[in-house]
């Protein structure tokens, strides 16, 4: 009988095996099968990545920004080298295929340049004679231990979205990623410690809710930086802040594409292919509704139907597949009973790709795209984030009535609109209440040196990831005033308040 591999906990420079004997299972997506397990760490062990983490603080936090930005320099110099081994992890445990794999490495990638440059990031502000011989310098500071919890969704990319930045600044980080697909981030950790992160520096706890409120409730713990649905990133505000941490948790999303009646449609039906079924729809930044205004909708649905019907679903390691399996058993099923209540609830099914199988992979946890047309606003198609690919068709007889209806949303994550009218368009960047925004581009993710973050129920704390807001996030403002009097000064005592003069 073969023994199922392990995945373990990385703390303080090394894999630690798990003693709590919980375990999690790891699918193959594309064959349904249970290939590996995870450890689920103890209150014991979190405590031993955080204490692991506080120690090395000490000397990480004090090092030269010449000493971090050497280190991140090799490790990005390994992340190229074992790109596609990182990317086969993630297709092997998530179930995307290979070559969307590779562009979230890549993604995950440019964090990390970003932290290359920290000490330019880092560089701080002086004024000098703001009074006579006085100076003040405005500097940024590490905050010392924090920590990230991520989802499955881009098991390499969102952890790269948080420590890589974090450790730049000075700071040490626990990550705990998602149980479902573990693999890729250890292995984060292991090229980390090849280019010569210092032990303890970066640790990694896998688990469930355990891990999770031991790492909100840890006195030592000063930030916790979060991604995953909306119901889970107001738990994870709430707990930190009442345990005196920074947060910033971002939660779901109902990204909508707004098409307007002059619209290249068969650049906006590619478009929306790519952006609703790309990743099996598993993306905070999908196209889940297209907003088709005056008399677009027909045609649009009709060449979005055509494409849908074209795509080529199958495993992730299939270079001829477009389209793997969901992440498990039980999200395809829920997925699929959107679409098979959706005609009951007043939408026009166009495609149905509930019952959808791929040969010799029939236990695997595929589903066909969906595309749901004339979707009432009151329906659970329309109302709840589904996370799988199922687009939904709106219509919208004005722009005014398609802003209202996208605005009218409870998530404000991205959204995009297609249009030839750059007035138009300038319009609606100014008044969509949404973080980020598109035109003419339907997956509107930031570079790395600009921020990623949504609005209302996508967005709990006051910073995006990265970026500049990521910078701030991870360190603390410090502000110096200075005086080195001249020897030939007088002396002298003076209980005025002091004024600039």
């Amino acid at each position: 009988m073969r023994t199922m591999k392990t995945i373990t906990h990385w703390i303080d420079g090394k894999p630690v095996e798990g003693t709590s004997g919980r375990f999690g299972p790891v699918y193959n997506p594309a064959t349904g099968a249970q290939e590996k397990q995870v450890a689920f760490a103890t209150v014991d062990e979190v405590d031993a990545a955080v204490a692991s983490a506080k120690a090395a603080f000490e000397s990480w936090g004090d090092s030269s920004l010449a000493k971090r930005t050497a280190v991140l320099f090799k490790y990005r110099e390994l992340l190229d080298a074992h790109r596609d081994e990182i990317a086969e992890l993630i297709t092997a445990e998530h179930g995307k295929v290979h070559s969307d794999a590779l562009g979230e490495v890549a993604r995950g990638m440019e964090i990390v340049e970003l932290a290359c440059g920290i000490s330019v990031q880092l560089k701080g502000e002086l004024s000098t004679q703001v009074s006579t011989r006085v100076d003040v310098a405005s500097i940024r500071q590490p905050l010392g231990v924090v920590a990230g919890i991520t989802p499955f969704n881009f098991p390499a990319m969102v952890p790269m979205w948080m420590f890589p930045l974090a450790i730049a600044c000075g700071n040490t980080f626990v990550l705990k990623p998602s149980e479902k697909d573990p693999s890729a981030s250890f292995r984060l950790a292991e090229l980390a410690s090849e280019a010569g992160l210092p032990d303890g520096v970066l640790n990694i706890v896998q688990g469930d809710k355990t891990a999770v409120d031991r790492i909100l409730e840890h006195p030592d713990i000063e930030a916790v930086s979060f991604v995953g649905s909306t119901p889970i990133a107001k738990y994870i505000q709430l707990k930190a802040v009442e345990h005196g941490k920074r947060v910033q948790a971002l939660g779901g999303a109902k990204n909508h594409m707004l098409v307007l009646p002059d619209a290249d449609l068969d650049l906006a039906a590619d478009q929306a292919i790519n952006a609703a079924y790309g990743s099996a729809g598993e993306r905070c930044m999908a196209v889940s509704v297209v907003v088709a205004v005056g008399d677009t909708g027909d045609e649009l649905v009709g060449k979005i139907a055509e494409r849908a019907k074209n795509l080529k679903i199958g495993p992730g390691n299939d270079p001829a597949s477009e389209m793997g399996p969901l992440i498990t058993r039980e999200h395809r099923d829920k997925v699929a009973s959107y679409v098979a209540g959706a005609a009951e609830q007043g939408a026009e099914v166009v495609v149905d790709g509930t019952g959808f199988s791929v040969d010799g992979h029939e236990d695997g946890f595929f589903l066909g795209v969906s595309l749901l047309d004339r979707v009432p606003l009151t329906a659970d198609a329309y109302r709840d984030e589904i996370f799988g690919p199922v687009l939904c068709v709106v219509r919208a007889e004005t722009y005014e009535e398609a802003i209202k209806l996208i605005n009218d949303s409870r998530w404000g994550n991205g959204t995009a609109i297609f249009t030839r009218d750059g007035g138009a368009a300038r319009r609606f960047q100014l008044e969509v209440k949404a973080g980020m925004v598109g035109v003419n581009v339907p997956i509107p993710v930031p570079v790395g040196y600009h921020s990623f973050g949504g609005w209302k129920d996508s967005l709990f704390g006051d910073l995006h990831v990265y970026g500049n807001d990521g910078i701030a996030f991870y360190t603390q403002g410090k502000v110096i005033t200075t005086r080195w009097p001249d020897p030939a000064d007088a002396g002298g005592i003076n209980l005025g308040f002091p004024s600039n003069s």
